[in-house]
């Protein structure tokens, strides 16, 4: 196949490409990657800028043989680097285990929700890349490599943007299944909604909330309990008494079960269930990630700009990561807040105005999401990552010629 003729998930990217190959086992990804000066890894296609192309071989790992192998002695599940959520998940529950949190969709591969720093929510819950034990990586010369917690070059490799190997295979932590419940309030004021952020955010092992920047209220908080009673009020408001969708205007069908009915984990942490199409399909994402200490100026300034973003964005979440110690996560050493905007599938009209959202959000520390939409370059991301050096040089050690490198690379860490 050829990269003309390949998009990404939400159609707003054709990958330049010459060729996608399908290896289907690890000796095959080696082989690529040993003779092929450019190449790129192409997870579940759901990042919406550049990340994953190449004008040389995308690699999808999407064939390769499953692996989805429990192991309870070490409390870990070691999976293959083309695994999505929603193939790990239910295999390990039905083993009695569990992945301590997950993004809103279970459509997207492990593997690049790793690399790109993705996260669910949660006061205490960092970023999904936080449950990586070890990853294996096949290196520039196409020879595997792995890297484990606690070796020197693994906390600068598990967020790695896929610029430094092919990730074949990974081994990620696991503790014991668990019953989550989601409950939907409607409509809380913002004044109460900031004066007790903290308590808002902590109502739930899991916390959305969603927003228009418009609305004098937060049009929707989803609260996900996890072993205690779901919240029979807040700030005076009552729970929603039927599924709300977090876009009024489709089909709450495609969501996990609401009501504050609890289920299993890999059924209620997700927004949206496997079988659907992931939330609106037609969309455009952008995400900044902010120092907890800024949230309030962050939302201020967003308020403000509600009416250059409305009449562009579908919806808006707010939501929680607690801090850890991976190099470029968004997370990195500190407490977070992630404000993310669902826009319209109009690539023209997002592109005027993320410049404004950058120019608002940058200076707050606010980190955008490495695989979603950001005006940033190299300039405006080096100051807020401490350790952005140290990646750069962790790259050219292992990918002096640049074999995992593209247009996105240059523009984000520099040429």
């Amino acid at each position: 196949m050829t990269g003309s003729s390949e998009r990404n998930w939400a159609g707003n990217l054709r990958y330049a490409a010459a060729r996608l190959a399908q290896p289907t086992s690890p000796e095959q990804v080696c082989e690529i990657v040993a003779a092929a000066p450019r190449v790129r890894a192409l997870g579940s296609r759901h990042s919406f800028n550049g990340i994953a192309d190449t004008t040389g071989v995308l690699v999808s790992l999407a064939r390769l043989p499953r692996v989805i192998e429990v192991d309870a002695r070490s409390r870990t599940v070691t999976i293959d680097g083309g695994a999505t959520y929603g193939q790990v998940a239910p295999e390990v529950h039905a083993q009695g285990w569990a992945l301590a949190n997950l993004a809103s969709l279970p459509h997207i591969s492990v593997a690049g929700a790793v690399a790109t720093g993705t996260h669910g929510s949660g006061d205490g819950n960092g970023s999904l890349a936080t449950a990586v034990a070890a990853m294996e990586l096949v290196d520039a010369d196409g020879a595997p490599r792995w890297l484990r917690r606690g070796e020197p070059d693994f906390a600068g490799a598990v967020v790695g943007l896929g610029a430094l190997g092919i990730v074949t295979r990974l081994v990620l932590d696991i503790e014991p299944t668990f019953e989550v419940a989601t409950t939907v309030f409607s409509d809380v004021p913002w004044d109460a909604a900031l004066a007790n952020f903290d308590d808002l955010t902590a109502a739930g092992y899991s916390v959305s909330l969603f927003t228009s920047w418009e609305d004098d209220v937060v049009r929707q908080v989803w609260v996900k309990t996890r072993g205690a009673a779901a919240p029979g009020h807040l700030f005076g408001i009552a729970p929603a008494s039927s599924t709300h969708h977090m876009m009024s205007a489709l089909d709450p069908a495609a969501l996990t079960p609401q009501l504050g009915v609890p289920g299993p984990w890999l059924d209620r942490l997700p927004h949206f269930r496997m079988g659907f199409t992931p939330s609106n399909g037609a969309e455009i994402q952008s995400e900044w990630l902010l120092p907890r200490s800024a949230t309030l100026e962050a939302i201020a300034r967003l308020r403000r700009l509600g009416p250059l973003v409305a009449p562009l964005l579908q919806t808006a979440e707010i939501r929680t990561v607690a801090a850890d110690a991976l190099w470029l996560s968004g997370a990195y050493g500190r407490d977070t807040v992630g404000v993310h905007f669902t826009w319209l599938l109009d690539v023209p009209g997002v592109e005027r105005i993320l410049p404004a959202v950058d120019a608002a959000l940058l200076p707050l520390g606010g980190r955008p999401h490495w695989g979603q939409c950001s005006s940033a370059g190299v300039a405006d991301l080096e100051p807020l990552y401490e350790r952005f050096a140290d990646f750069r040089a962790l790259r050219q050690r292992l990918d002096p010629q640049r074999c995992f490198g593209n247009a996105y690379l240059d523009r984000v860490l520099g040429p």
